[in-house]
């Protein structure tokens, strides 16, 4: 089985039934199946073969979809990036993962339009007319594709294919492309629609970017699968989740906290019909207990699902159903995921004992094959069939898992360690924070500072930072040990985030080693 003879069957199953909708865009599966293979018959005209990889960059809409599945029919293998990249990051993954084609939708082509000039051999193609080098992705829709070239059969692909390969995004360093398997996503696709009840009568909201693991390999391949539909918007605002939730009668949604956290202080939120939905997945990101009890609070307990797990591992992990464990709302649960093992060891290998700080790994049919041209990354990460998260853990005497912070994370001051989450967990618990991150500063004497970037709440007292300073170190006086207390504060509108969530540290650190005016 692969993921192109699925939605062939499914084309064949369901012809009329709506797959894919935007506004007042229906595109059915018979519909979303013929205009797949139209293009496919296009890109093997422009001489795609089996494995050759195409750079996708288009928001969260149906062409996103239709392209998708038309790079797999040709054979070839889809490289989906974020929207947000500069020119340069698509100019490096498109030689990294040496990419025969692109394409863009046109607005986002201001920012890689000169990319056509850097290499003629590859095709280059956008939404709207043809400018520039690129062609038009309207035309080839419209037009038989030229020539009698044979058509690549895609029914010959295999579970050990490669299928897709997502770049990392980018929190520190340059991006890294994740390999997967036809057989990675069908596993994770599977295990999704099972734990979550997705089905044929589900109706999915992807405003989440479609080039991140979890939007696209849980959401959408398991409503591919079992031939829900697809209900597109380009990005998240809190005010569109609300009002297609009502609207389209959105059963399963995905977000970052974040998203979550904004769409409950709409104004409009206590009057909006959300009893459509059967699930509120959130993930990505860590969440403190008050935050995640606030989130389940709003939008029901009884409907609320924490799931953790990395690019790397599909995304395959845990999850946790408020309804069942609303009391441990703040872990991520105490079991693998359909088809997921989930350890906590220590530096030798071996499993940590309750309560004993490890790391996390996972095993399952979902994880990655490998980092693309980085063997010696791969081998660190991927060992004996295990993913090595880099994130640390502990479980509690119930079993649940308790994230402490990311290993590479980790503050080393006068040769203690301090868990930035615990820090910040106890930051957000203060009236006056809207959000907090905590990073370490470089510090001549202690090797590193603990440093609290703060977003107060609008309304808050207007305090400078060194009154801020002085009021979190009273307010966390009793609440954490003193040597975990920030001793530098700097205030912010908002704290940097990537598309999918998730904070930007290594960007906070550029900003405070940047800046020697705060305190």
């Amino acid at each position: 089985m692969n993921l192109s003879k699925i939605l062939h069957i499914n084309g064949n199953k369901y012809p009329d039934r709506d797959a894919l909708l935007f506004g007042e865009q229906r595109v059915t599966y018979r519909q979303w199946n013929e205009q797949a293979d139209h293009l496919a018959h296009h890109l093997q005209q422009k001489g795609i073969q089996r494995g050759d990889r195409v750079v996708l960059m288009m928001p969260n809409l149906p062409d996103f979809a239709i392209l998708y599945f038309a790079i797999l029919r040709a054979g070839g293998v889809v490289v989906p990036i974020n929207v947000q990249f500069s020119r340069d990051e698509v100019a490096y993954i498109l030689e990294d993962c040496q990419a025969r084609g692109m394409f863009v939708h046109e607005k986002l082509f201001p920012s890689v339009a000169e990319l056509a000039k850097l290499q003629p051999s590859r095709f280059y193609v956008k939404t709207g007319p043809a400018e520039g080098g690129w062609e038009s992705l309207g035309d080839w829709k419209s037009s038989p594709p030229l020539g009698n070239a044979p058509r690549f059969d895609p029914m010959t692909l295999t579970e050990e294919d490669e299928v897709d390969v997502l770049y990392t995004s980018g929190t520190t360093g340059r991006p890294k492309g994740v390999r997967f398997s036809h057989r990675s996503l069908l596993t994770v696709g599977t295990m999704i629609a099972i734990e979550f009840e997705i089905n044929l009568e589900s109706r999915i909201l992807h405003m989440m970017p479609l080039s991140h693991s979890a939007p696209l390999h849980l959401m959408f391949v398991s409503a591919v699968i079992v031939g829900a539909s697809h209900v597109f918007y380009p990005a998240f605002t809190p005010e569109m989740l609300l009002r297609l939730t009502e609207q389209e009668r959105i059963t399963h949604f995905f977000g970052a906290p974040v998203a979550y956290l904004l769409s409950m202080q709409e104004p409009n939120f206590p009057e909006t019909d959300l009893s459509s939905s059967k699930y509120w997945v959130y993930g990505g990101a860590p969440l403190s207990k008050d935050q995640a009890d606030a989130i389940a609070d709003a939008f029901g307990k009884e409907k609320m699902v924490c799931v953790y797990g990395l690019t790397e591992a599909g995304p395959s992990g845990t999850l946790m159903h408020h309804r069942d464990h609303h009391e441990k709302s703040g872990s991520i649960g105490r079991r693998g995921a359909l088809f997921t093992e989930i350890e906590i060891v220590d530096e030798q290998d071996q499993p940590c004992p309750t309560g004993q700080i490890g790391e996390i790994r996972l095993r399952g049919e979902g994880t990655m094959l490998g980092y693309l041209n980085r063997p010696e990354e791969t081998a660190q990460t991927l060992k004996k069939g295990w993913v090595y998260s880099g994130d640390l853990a502990f479980r509690d005497q119930d079993g649940f898992f308790w994230i402490v912070d990311r290993k590479k994370d980790v503050i080393i001051t006068g040769g203690v360690n301090v868990y930035p989450k615990e820090v910040e967990d106890a930051l957000n618990s203060h009236p006056g924070v809207q959000e907090a991150a905590v990073v370490g500063l470089p510090h001549p004497t202690w090797g590193e500072t603990v440093t609290a970037f703060m977003a107060p709440k609008p309304g808050a007292n207007p305090l400078d930072e060194d009154g801020w300073l002085k009021e979190i170190r009273r307010f966390l006086a009793g609440k954490i040990a003193e040597f975990k207390i920030p001793r530098r504060v700097k205030i912010v509108s908002g704290l940097p985030r990537n598309a999918s969530g998730k904070i930007l540290k290594h960007r906070l650190k550029e900003i405070g080693t940047e800046a020697d005016s705060y305190v």
